[in-house]
């Protein structure tokens, strides 16, 4: 167990937080956050690519010439794949490129990736956000007192409104859940700002 400092929103310390080392302070494993990230990029995949093959292509019904006598090869169809304008032989046809990943490899994907951004000091910790209503520019004040002013994924404890409508309009600035927290969202993000009670409910559903 490990001490994390909890900030405020204005960027001063708040208090510490004790966390589990084998959620927040493993050695990230390379191998299964490329197969988690390759997984998810699979399943963002649309597979709608499609081609026509023989008997999909409209015409060719009719035999373009008699079978013997013609001096040339014989044919069936004109829409053969050695037509011009024939179907396509092996092409490709819609497909989901998604596939799952066993449970104890996607769990240390995602300890891994929490672990890389400690180490790299990219973790942060805020003790709440308390916004009463949608306010953007309170928001990005934020943000700018805890220096975060790149690509941010925020993690809230539960869905909040008036935090998700305060940051819609800032670039870079993504809102998730722990149950949303996922490998290529905070490999992507250069920063992840939790709250002190999604981390506590992190580390129980990873410890």
């Amino acid at each position: 167990m490990a001490n994390y400092d909890v900030l405020k929103v204005d960027g001063s310390k708040a208090g510490s937080v004790e966390l589990n080392d084998a959620v927040f302070a493993i050695e990230p494993n390379e191998s299964v956050l490329f197969e988690a990230i390759n997984l998810q990029r699979a399943s963002l995949r649309q597979g709608t690519h499609s081609v026509k093959n023989r008997s999909a292509v409209r015409g060719g019904g009719k035999k373009p010439w008699r079978q013997k006598g013609t001096g040339r090869a014989r044919q069936g169809t004109i829409r053969a794949p050695q037509w011009r304008g024939g179907g396509i032989v092996f092409g490709p046809t819609p497909r989901s490129y998604a596939y799952k990943m066993p449970k104890k490899m996607r769990r240390l994907a995602l300890r891994s990736a929490l672990s890389f951004k400690v180490q790299e000091n990219e973790f942060k910790i805020v003790d709440g956000f308390n916004l009463e209503a949608p306010k953007t520019k309170e928001f990005k004040t934020t943000l700018t007192n805890l220096d975060l002013n790149k690509k941010v994924l925020v993690v809230t404890e539960a869905e909040d409104v008036n935090v998700e409508l305060s940051a819609r309009n800032i670039q870079g600035v993504q809102i998730t859940t722990p149950e949303g927290l996922n490998v290529l969202d905070m490999t992507s993000a250069d920063s992840v700002l939790i709250t002190e009670s999604a981390a506590k409910k992190v580390e129980e559903v990873l410890g």
